[in-house]
């Protein structure tokens, strides 16, 4: 895998927690075993623009103030959608 950052073939598949605002501005949550990208090379520790967006249509489709302030990534993602998809989304 290749480091989006410093381009090395270092970066390892990993998971880590993540703090993530919401859409909403209230808050902020702790998203564990978020999945990560991490680079052997230079030391960063990242999210690929896919997991990205997979976590803030999540957030813009669910209900936000039954949130923990701390869960895992995949119960964040198992939450009940109150959209079937973000309908503002127009990059597709």
């Amino acid at each position: 895998m290749i480091c989006q950052w410093c381009e090395s073939d270092t970066a390892r598949e990993t998971s880590n927690s993540v703090y993530w605002e919401l859409p909403d501005g209230t808050k902020a949550i702790e998203i564990q075993d978020t999945p990560t990208i991490h680079c052997l090379e230079c030391g960063m520790t990242y999210q690929t623009d896919h997991t990205v967006k997979e976590i803030e249509d999540q957030l813009f489709l669910i209900d936000c103030t039954k949130l923990e302030k701390s869960m895992t990534y995949e119960t964040l993602m198992a939450a009940p959608r109150l959209l079937k998809r973000n309908y503002f989304d127009f990059s597709k």
